[in-house]
């Protein structure tokens, strides 16, 4: 039952982080302000009472519509309320209760933020990017996470390495080759993995981009969300990067 305890208070925690989370992917790329107004229905414009906002439950309670016009609301809500709660829980479980919960918790809904508003919107806020690598950077130094010099080191080569690679890119192209919101994004990324997360994510995230939306762009010539991408290797990095990395090494006769 302790080693319970945690977890569940940690589910919901995440889930009302996840509730914020709705409203920064809503708001942030146009822009606006989180605080407000207050959430109300697309639809009417009617605001929402305070049980309607209570995660998860208040969608349920409605039956996923505007109690004044009826019309549905987005199921993106309730869906990211509850994946927030499980990362949350999944840290805690993982981890009890030790700092390295309450990180690992922020980079991962940092990272999910992300990747939904580059999804949607093709942008990559700067409330997520420079702020999550203030984060990152505030919270080095703590047990199970790099060192200041590290983190501090990781933001600068991964804005560097992303930096670089668009300079190159609009030199040859002609064009943007790589936004500068991945480019932030990179920065965060190191804030809270180091270096060696840096590359591993750099590594994965293209080789998933170019395997899944390469194909679609080279036939559309759309822009490619790379932070997508980008955000799914941080995630990698982040819960499996040592022992891939251990085994490519050894693969290789490195290690």
């Amino acid at each position: 039952m302790n080693g319970l305890l945690p977890v569940g208070v940690a589910a919901v925690v995440g889930a009302c982080v996840g509730s914020f989370l709705t409203v920064c992917v809503a708001r942030w790329p146009d822009g606006r302000s989180v605080v407000s107004p207050a959430s109300r229905c697309p639809h009417c414009k009617s605001p929402l009472a305070w049980r309607d906002k209570v995660p998860v439950l208040g969608f349920l309670l409605v039956r996923g519509r505007c109690r004044r016009c009826g019309a549905r609301l987005g199921a993106m809500y309730p869906v990211v309320e509850v994946a927030v709660a499980l990362i949350w829980a999944g840290m805690a479980s993982q981890w009890g209760v030790h700092p390295e919960a309450v990180r690992g918790s922020l980079f991962l809904t940092l990272l999910l933020g992300i990747a939904l508003t580059d999804a949607m919107q093709y942008v990559i806020p700067d409330e997520f990017s420079v702020g999550g690598c203030a984060i990152g950077i505030g919270l080095a130094g703590l047990p199970g996470g790099p060192s200041l010099g590290a983190a501090a080191l990781g933001a600068g080569l991964g804005f560097g390495l992303l930096w670089g690679v668009a300079k190159v890119g609009r030199l040859v192209f002609g064009k943007d080759a790589m936004g500068g919101g991945d480019v932030k994004m990179m920065a965060m990324v190191g804030a809270f993995l180091g270096p060696a997360g840096v590359l591993f994510t750099l590594f994965s995230g293209a080789l998933l981009g170019s395997a899944i939306f390469g194909p679609i762009a080279f036939r559309t010539a759309k822009l490619v969300p790379f932070g997508i991408f980008l955000a799914i290797g941080a995630a990698v990095a982040y819960g499996w990067g040592d022992p891939l990395i251990a085994w490519y090494l050894e693969l290789l006769g490195l290690n």
